[in-house]
């Protein structure tokens, strides 16, 4: 395995890490872009603050030399972790923990774009509330429609109907799923203390208590590594969601990805109930 080495980042720096296999070139630079430009916000209001970022290829990493060069002036370590082959999602995330010896680290998506302001005001946050051990931000769209992706504990039927019906058989639904997604609480104004499950698109942990909990469970390929992850964190820390901190998310759901995304949903899914208890309806 191959990785340049990064600099010890101390107790007050951010790491963030990002996972890719096969990734749309595109996507990542934007992802990346924005990266940097919430990073020069956040050197703006914390000038000493150092931030690495470890870059996980999985495999099929193009070349980003061009992205990662605009990273460093924008004062960010850039670390590439490499010869591994796919591992998982999960495992690949674990990869750069395993290095990080930040205050807080950041689990990031190739698919999501930060605000400028995002970092500035999830450290913000941090500072303001020491209970609170993991952020979740207000998530929307492409369009900037808001995407509930917090989560009360899962039904099969939930992750049916929301993972696999159509649109107009999912209307029937409905009720169930707006509970499911916390509707009745989310929105982009209220900060909700302990949503049960939170995305892994985003989610910003004091690095402490991601090192408490060994980081994501390797035995997840792909899917529910983040409701694994999400559910223990409650037995440490609050997790948190905090809408001014805003991103966007560009992401897709199993189902559309294809029949081998399918039957990695469908492994990861028995996994996650076998561990943490089966509910039907």
């Amino acid at each position: 395995m191959k990785a340049t080495s990064a600099p010890h980042s101390g107790s007050n720096g951010l790491s963030v890490s990002v996972v890719v296999y096969q990734p749309d070139i595109d996507q990542l630079t934007s992802t990346l872009a924005g990266l940097g430009a919430a990073c020069d916000a956040l050197h703006a209001a914390r000038p000493s603050l150092p931030v690495v970022l470890h870059l996980v290829d999985n495999g099929g990493l193009p070349d980003v030399s061009a992205a990662l060069d605009r990273l460093r002036e924008h004062g960010v370590f850039c670390s590439i972790i490499t010869g591994h082959g796919n591992v998982g999602y999960g495992r690949g995330h674990n990869l750069a923990i395993e290095r990080s010896a930040s205050q807080y680290h950041l689990v990031l998506n190739p698919d999501i774009d930060l605000a400028r302001d995002a970092l500035c005001e999830a450290f913000d946050f941090f500072d303001a509330h020491a209970e609170a051990g993991l952020i979740t931000p207000w998530i929307g769209d492409e369009h900037g429609d808001q995407q509930f992706l917090c989560r009360r504990y899962p039904t099969l039927i939930d992750l049916f109907a929301r993972g696999f019906l159509p649109a107009r058989l999912r209307q029937l639904f409905s009720r169930r799923l707006a509970r499911y997604e916390m509707r009745d609480q989310i929105n982009a104004r209220d900060v909700v203390w302990d949503p049960p499950i939170v995305s892994g698109c985003f989610m910003l942990f004091r690095t402490t208590v991601l090192k408490q909990l060994a980081g994501f469970d390797t035995r997840y390929f792909l899917y529910f590594e983040d409701y694994d992850l999400s559910l223990r964190a409650h037995d440490l820390t609050r997790v948190v969601y905090a809408p001014s901190v805003r991103v966007l998310h560009h992401g897709g759901g199993a189902a559309r990805k294809g029949s081998a995304h399918i039957r990695m949903f469908m492994a990861s899914a028995y996994k996650f109930f076998n561990r943490f208890g089966w509910k039907w309806l």
